[in-house]
């Protein structure tokens, strides 16, 4: 049970061009490229949130098979009792949706969480 894909209309500023008087002097190129700023807004723009969108990469890659979803609330779930920590999932996935801790800092900031 994947979350409803929702699709917003993020502006994109208006790339610089050369007027079409200097577009006929020469072959030079017609758009100019991004400025670090705002090639990192645009990049922004176009990765939007780090949040899992329960696309499952993550589960197709993990070779021991220790990621599964919730059928009812549709969340990703980790094994950690199987998960040797090989990372596999983290690097795969497209959102930056899973980190790898050690699991001393795992426990800690989880210590309050109680799951039945």
């Amino acid at each position: 049970m994947a979350k409803e894909c929702k699709k917003e209309v993020a502006q994109s500023k208006k790339r610089r061009t050369l007027s079409v008087k200097e577009r006929k002097k020469g072959f030079s190129a017609v758009e100019f490229s991004l400025l670090k700023e705002e090639a990192i807004k645009e990049a922004q723009r176009c990765l939007g949130l780090k949040e899992c969108q329960s696309c499952e990469i993550c589960n197709l890659f993990c070779p021991d098979l220790c990621i599964t979803q919730d059928e009812k609330t549709g969340e990703v779930l980790i094994d950690l009792d199987y998960c040797k920590g090989c990372g596999i999932c983290a690097s795969v996935c497209p959102k930056g949706a899973i980190k790898m801790v050690l699991e001393g800092e795992y426990e800690q900031k989880n210590s309050n969480r109680h799951e039945l």
